[in-house]
């Protein structure tokens, strides 16, 4: 069973303290929904599993499946399973999809995919996210819309297969049924792979379609409070005001904006997701 333990995890950017001591475990087949106040450490968090050297990690331990993630290289950390799935995707010019998804995929292999599976799996993928038929020609996120680079990030996951993904705010920038597009794409991947899932969305009504098991509030670089849907329903209704009274915590206003992982990794190996 595939499992992501955080313990006692600090990370700091420039000098400056994000998370402050940040513990969490994630077992395959769950879905754990973040949130908190923007500026609290929620993409810090995924960043710094992923291998941002932006985030520096002073302190604590990341393990998956028994493994010091934090010993590993970001293209290793790809290939043992981790996924992220990026707020803002990056243009890459002069790469197509289909080079850069077919890089990513033969380097988890032993034995390269086949040209013929290869495009028949892709083909079938971007129809299945109701993109259009040339995507797979098109240079990485070029031209593309907010809404089709998200979009494009689940073809990518659905067609590594990761055994965790995380996804930060991949709803931002969707329309209604973009929105279940992307709910749906993500549950039956999830039902299929037995795949972990770790989500930050603000957006109740995208957490609803995708029914987290898990949820929790993270403030000033800490995980406050965890609970299931009704913590979730009463965010959505009352906002965090009341996680400053009850908790005895103090929100943070305004976080310097860093820049996330551009690629997620592009190795001495070759290009990875």
């Amino acid at each position: 069973m595939s499992c992501l333990e955080i313990r006692n995890l600090h990370v700091d950017v420039d000098g400056k303290d994000i998370l402050k001591g940040l513990n969490l475990t994630i077992r395959e087949n769950e879905t754990h929904a973040l949130m908190g106040p923007n500026g609290n450490g929620k993409s810090t968090l995924l960043a710094a599993i992923m291998g941002n050297p932006k985030f520096h990690v002073s302190k604590g331990e990341i393990l998956f499946d028994g493994k010091n993630v934090l010993e590993l290289d970001v293209d290793e950390r790809s290939r043992i399973g981790l996924f992220l799935g990026m707020q803002y995707p990056s243009e890459v010019s002069g790469v197509t999809n289909s080079d850069f998804l077919r890089a990513a995929i033969n380097a988890r292999r032993e034995k390269p995919i086949s040209l013929f599976s290869f495009i028949k799996d892709m083909e079938r993928t971007i129809k299945e996210m109701e993109m259009k038929p040339d995507l797979a020609h098109r240079f990485l996120n070029e031209g593309f819309s907010g809404g089709e680079k998200k979009r494009n990030e689940i073809v990518q996951m659905k067609m590594l297969k990761p055994k965790l993904a995380m996804l930060d705010e991949i709803d931002s920038g969707l329309d209604v049924d973009a929105l279940k597009l992307v709910a749906n794409a993500i549950n039956v991947l999830q039902e299929q792979e037995k795949m972990g899932l770790l989500i930050i969305s603000h957006y109740a009504r995208f957490l609803q379609l995708l029914n987290p098991t898990h949820a929790h509030v993270l403030v000033d670089g800490k995980i406050v409070t965890s609970g299931g849907k009704e913590l979730i329903e009463k965010i959505d209704q009352e906002g965090y005001d009341w996680i400053e009274e009850k908790y005895h915590v103090q929100v943070v206003k305004e976080e310097k904006k860093v820049e996330l992982l551009q690629q997620c990794a592009i190795g001495k190996h070759g290009v990875e997701k």
